[in-house]
């Protein structure tokens, strides 16, 4: 049975501000990791994202903090205690505004560090001193070497979501702050998964540590899910419209992998009709944030985002997650999906794979989630079949009728030069045998009005000089009985 967090004997200022938002009992990383927190050990963590390991070992290093509580306006009174480490600017921020709300009945003190905005009101509250320190590595390290944040006090260190720092190339950057902390400190380390470049780090950095994992390893959420369809590139757009109307989603994310293509992506959708909004890493902090606030508020219906740029965002609720893209790595795959089907409630995940290179890396995530992957054929709504229609048209396209101007309808229509029925067309029918062509001639009246006097004239003698072949302009009556008239 889950364990309530009236069972952690929690300091009252912490256990005030866990009822306010509204905590009753702890999740599986919460239940296993807090306790051995609190006794001062290290930890090596595997969870799900979404899972609450911000909770995991934040609420316990503040309890762990409070002896050094102090009302002091002395910065040297709130030396930095509790260092994090987190890949994105995003998730950066995330955590901290979690952390204020754990502390705001405390006097601990708690800033965020990262890139992409001015670093001056970033000094000011280092200057200002604080026990923990969210901070993304290379912001950190800018404010290390300009002498503005001092770490020789650290206390506590965690490196969350280490597989992603990795994967983005941050170990030379966490070898050298780690190189700036004291020896004798505790460590955590939480990862989605233990790789074995995740288990070289923890074997250097961390001293004798708890494992803890509370899911087999790489397993998806069994609330969610999953479809991989196979998909041309060109008509990827128009399978995630029809999937978005099919089902009823309101919000989704959509993961794509590169900026560029997350890009265009948001243009193409936002075009044809579709509130989006984009997530990468060559956007403004201030239009990240902006971003993220909309979808959050539902204003936005889609947010198409890369890997590094939505790693960790706790957005709860969100229905569906399209992988527009196949990741490259098979791990990003469960990441992705990790953001739907959270907390039991159901969720949908669909990928497009769309040639050679993508079925080879459908078949690394049916490895690493040991689950079989079947490619699904989509099946367009406007290529289906259609009945007959009373004007006779498709009749004609269908009996073999070719090349007839009336069949243009029938055509498949172009989108950027390329027929949009791409992979799945219709091939279509061999002509039929030919028809007694009396039968395929356009409706002609029976009854034509006599040809006017001067016409039957024009023809019977035609101009002086002009050929028997070459017909005669049309004259009008009152000329031709004039011309007539005159004498050769």
């Amino acid at each position: 049975m889950t364990s309530s967090f009236s069972n952690l004997s929690l300091a009252e200022p912490l256990a005030r501000a866990v009822a306010e938002m509204g905590y009753e009992s702890m999740t599986p990383i919460q239940e296993q990791a807090i306790p051995v927190v609190l006794a001062g050990q290290d930890v090596m963590g595997a969870a799900q994202t979404g899972t609450g390991k911000t909770a995991a070992f934040s609420l316990p290093l503040l309890q762990r903090m409070l002896k050094h509580e102090n009302s002091s306006t002395s910065p040297a009174r709130h030396p930095v205690r509790a260092l994090v480490l987190l890949p994105t600017r995003e998730l950066a921020d995330q955590v901290a505004q979690q952390v204020k709300l754990y502390a705001k009945y405390t006097n601990l003190r708690s800033t965020v560090v990262f890139g992409g905005i001015d670093m001056k009101p970033q000094t000011l509250e280092l200057k200002r001193g604080v026990e923990v320190l969210v901070a993304t590595p290379g912001r950190l390290l800018d404010h290390i070497e300009a002498k503005n944040a001092v770490l020789n006090q650290v206390e506590y260190v965690v490196l969350d979501e280490a597989d992603r720092m990795l994967d983005i190339g941050f170990l030379p950057d966490l070898q050298r702050i780690l190189s700036y902390l004291p020896k004798q400190r505790t460590t955590l380390l939480f990862s989605a998964t233990f790789s074995p470049e995740i288990r070289r780090l923890a074997g250097s950095y961390l001293q004798n540590p708890v494992t803890i994992e509370v899911a087999r390893p790489n397993e998806t959420a069994s609330t969610v899910e999953q479809h991989f369809y196979s998909v041309s590139d060109d008509d990827k757009r128009r399978a995630l419209k029809q999937i978005l109307r099919q089902r009823g989603l309101k919000q989704a994310f959509v993961f794509v992998n590169s900026k560029l293509g997350c890009a265009r992506l948001a243009r193409s959708l936002e075009r044809e009709g579709l509130n989006t909004t984009a997530l990468h890493g060559d956007k403004s902090q201030d239009e990240r944030l902006k971003s993220l606030a909309a979808f959050k508020a539902g204003e936005v219906d889609l947010l198409v985002a890369t890997d590094v740029a939505a790693r960790g965002l706790d957005i709860k609720d969100v229905p569906a997650v399209f992988n527009f893209d196949i990741p490259f790595n098979a791990e990003d795959y469960v990441h992705r999906i990790g953001r739907t089907g959270r907390a039991g409630a159901s969720g949908l995940a669909v990928s497009f794979a769309s040639g050679g290179n993508d079925v080879r890396l459908v078949a690394d995530i049916e490895k690493l989630i040991k689950k079989k992957i079947e490619l699904e054929p989509v099946e367009f709504e406007e290529d289906r079949p259609r009945g007959r229609i009373n004007d006779g048209r498709r009749h004609w396209r269908e009996e073999g009728e070719a090349g007839d101007a009336r069949d243009v309808l029938d055509q498949p229509r172009e989108r950027n030069g390329e027929a949009r029925f791409g992979r799945g067309a219709r091939p279509h029918r061999a002509p039929a045998a030919p028809r007694d062509p009396f039968f395929e001639k356009p409706y002609e009246s029976p009854e034509r009005e006599a040809a006017p006097s001067w016409e039957a004239a024009a023809k019977a003698t035609p101009a002086r000089g002009l050929s028997s072949n070459i017909k005669s302009k049309r004259k009008v009556p009152a000329l031709f009985k004039a011309s007539e008239s005159q004498p050769n």
